[in-house]
């Protein structure tokens, strides 16, 4: 609305625009790109600026005097050429990813929600207002109806002992590295550096060690295997892989991600234990790494960067909010608080980092200076987040849950588009701890959506409390026709409406 109104001092008739705030929103919004736009090409300025300004004779004169200082242009020369060497010897080598695969259960492992609830009471053990807990968590977990659990959750009575975890853990290891062999022209025998990470089932052989006989890799292989380290050890062994890489020239390393639910579906009545059985389910990832400048041309990505963060969480708070609410809505809203206020200080060191590494010079700048303003300067301003849309095309936030991604969406402003892939994978496949980061890349990459130069950003979440990030550039445009990953078959149905509260009819 326009008001027109008389100066009382001048006599003249002014402007007032009472702007409503949606157009006072966009117009800070095109401020704001205005803003991005310069400082991302003050560089061009400075750089051509002097060239309008000097002249061809002031050139000529220049160059006439390098003629007689001969002695200097040679041994800058020289010096430049050294420099250059060092440099190239002392770089860090990049590291691509060739290819990866996301292993698929086959139907039969599929499983309901009514099925896991009529699984739960046919086991015996849990409580009426147990049973009616669950239900409530699912019915809000935004799963759907097509998630995996193991084989040894369709048998009753339950079995759940070693021998049925190692088939489990072999049947997710195995079929995924097959499928990413099949995708790739590397060999067993070419791999040199193993990473194998499963948080809570750590036998012995080893899940590394069973990775090495089944196919024969070299005796002098390099291998580890990580435990214990929950839903963000599959960006710690990419970092692990990373580092290990840049220590053994023209090597490859293979990167297996996965979870093991037969041994760890909890059978108690503690209700803090009871929302993993809720939450997690059956999956894997596969994933090869080369850092051969050769095998540029056949990767799919570079590895930009990775950050590992470890705050300490207060466990003893999560039991205690969960013993103590009844209310499956308070409980919810609870441990999102408890739990985002861990998570955040994480996020806030990832974004520290990555922030000069990946961001442009005009974020940088807001960012540094609302930093010092609250740091040095005290004054009582909100941290600035920066927009990292500016640098990131695409988002793989790990699939904990439905409140962690919905304050995730929120504090870094995100669109419903960049969070369909973590949503997606969620109420596909459930929360398949360090692995869910790689279904959500293969969402994109099934969608279409992944370009030449486009940058994608892997954020987890696990057990510590950790927050890990990686950074990928896509070498190639990803043709979906080409791809054979866990969604193609289905691609087209997604995305899907995922409501609030999805009813369980039992």
């Amino acid at each position: 609305m326009v008001n027109e109104q008389t100066n009382s001092k001048t006599g003249k008739i002014g402007v007032e625009a009472n702007l409503p705030i949606s157009l006072l929103y966009v117009m800070l919004k095109y401020v704001k790109l205005g803003y991005h736009y310069l400082f991302s090409h003050a560089i061009y300025l400075l750089i051509f600026l002097p060239l309008w300004i000097i002249s061809p004779k002031d050139l000529f004169l220049q160059w006439k005097q390098l003629k007689f200082n001969l002695v200097t242009v040679v041994v800058c020369s020289v010096l430049m050429v050294l420099l250059g060497i060092f440099y190239f010897i002392t770089r860090p080598r990049k590291v691509y990813l060739m290819d990866f695969a996301c292993f698929k259960p086959k139907p039969e492992l599929m499983c309901s929600k009514e099925f896991f609830m009529e699984t739960s009471r046919q086991a015996d053990i849990f409580t009426k207002e147990n049973l009616s807990f669950q239900k409530k968590i699912l019915e809000r977990s935004g799963i759907g109806q097509k998630s995996y659990i193991s084989e040894a959750l369709f048998r009753m009575p339950l079995n759940l002992c070693i021998s049925e975890a190692i088939k489990e853990a072999e049947m997710v290891m195995f079929g995924a590295i097959d499928d990413l062999f099949s995708k790739t022209a590397v060999k067993a025998e070419d791999i040199g550096i193993l990473v194998v990470n499963c948080s809570l089932f750590s036998p012995t052989p080893s899940l590394s060690a069973m990775v090495v006989n089944h196919y024969k890799l070299r005796c002098n292989i390099v291998s580890y295997n990580l435990g214990g380290m929950g839903c963000s050890a599959g960006l710690i062994s990419i970092d692990l892989a990373k580092q290990l890489l840049q220590v053994h020239p023209n090597s490859y390393a293979l990167v297996v991600t996965m979870e093991n639910m037969t041994l760890n579906w909890y059978i108690g009545n503690n209700r803090p234990m009871l929302v993993t059985n809720c939450l997690f389910r059956m999956g894997g990832a596969a994933i090869l790494l080369s850092n051969k400048s050769s095998d540029r041309r056949h990767s799919k990505y570079h590895l930009i960067h990775t950050v590992r963060t470890h705050k300490g969480a207060n466990e003893k708070s999560y039991g205690c909010v969960l013993q103590e609410e009844d209310d499956i809505k308070k409980i919810g809203v609870s441990l999102s608080k408890d739990l985002m206020a861990v998570a955040g200080e994480s996020l806030k060191t990832n974004i520290t980092t990555l922030g000069p590494l990946v961001l442009p010079v005009s974020e940088q700048l807001l960012f540094f200076v609302t930093l010092v303003a609250s740091k040095v300067l005290k004054m009582k301003i909100r941290p600035y987040v920066p927009d990292f849309k500016l640098a990131i095309e695409h988002f793989c936030i790990h699939a904990g849950g439905r409140a962690v991604l919905d304050e995730l969406e929120k504090n870094l402003e995100l669109s419903e588009w960049h969070m369909e892939p973590s949503r997606m994978t969620l109420h596909r496949f459930g929360n398949t701890s360090s692995s869910s980061l790689w279904y959500e890349l293969a969402y994109s990459e099934a969608k279409g959506r992944i370009r030449r130069g486009d940058r994608t950003w892997q954020i987890a979440f696990g057990s510590g409390f950790k927050c890990n990030s990686a950074v990928w550039r896509a070498l190639r445009t990803i043709d979906p026709a080409k791809e054979k990953n866990p969604w193609m078959e289905e691609i087209n149905d997604f995305p899907v409406e995922v409501p609030r509260v999805a009813a369980i009819n039992n």
